[in-house]
């Protein structure tokens, strides 16, 4: 079934369903957590816990029913979202990957890139998911990637603030 992707319709333009993914050791009441919950209350917020494995059940059963999602996932989010991604290509209109962990538990990229629009938002000083590691990950899992390399170190802290959040989310 083909999805409407925000084109009008009988009743209006359709708005996609946003959802962020916080990191390992974050909650949804983390940092980008509540700086989300405070500026675009509709977006779906959620705690994960355990294992990759615990954790993909949890975001399978908080996203069931809903397609036409954009996915914002920070660190192990970031990877969350990609295995999500891999899963449900067709109910993925964007994804937004802060530092993602694609360096953590032996993540391979799929064997044909996903047509999935991605934007990759990683930190030059980033220890914790390396430049160098993750990107060339990236490249080879999304065909449609974006890549912005900044001066900052892995939780963002100065760079995600300033990312233009209302176009993100909403196009």
């Amino acid at each position: 079934m083909a999805h409407d992707r925000g084109m009008p319709t009988e009743t209006g333009p359709t708005h996609p369903t946003a959802c962020f993914l916080h990191g390992l050791e974050s909650t949804s009441q983390g940092t980008k957590g509540r700086w989300f919950a405070e500026r675009f209350p509709d977006m779906r917020l959620r705690d994960y816990d355990g294992a990759l494995a615990q954790r993909m059940g949890q975001l399978t059963d908080h996203l069931a029913g809903l397609d036409d999602l954009v996915l914002v996932g920070s660190s192990f989010g970031g990877l969350m979202a990609t295995c999500f991604a891999i899963r449900h290509p067709d109910r993925c209109r964007r994804l937004v990957l802060l530092a993602p962990a694609l360096n953590v538990g032996g993540y391979a990229p799929p064997a044909e890139p996903l047509d999935v629009e991605t934007l990759l938002v990683t930190g030059a000083q980033d220890t914790v998911c390396p430049p160098e590691v993750i990107i060339p990950l990236a490249r080879r899992t999304f065909r449609y990637l974006e890549v912005r390399l900044e001066q900052d170190d892995h939780l963002l802290r100065s760079t995600f603030p300033r990312l233009d959040w209302v176009a993100l989310l909403s196009r």
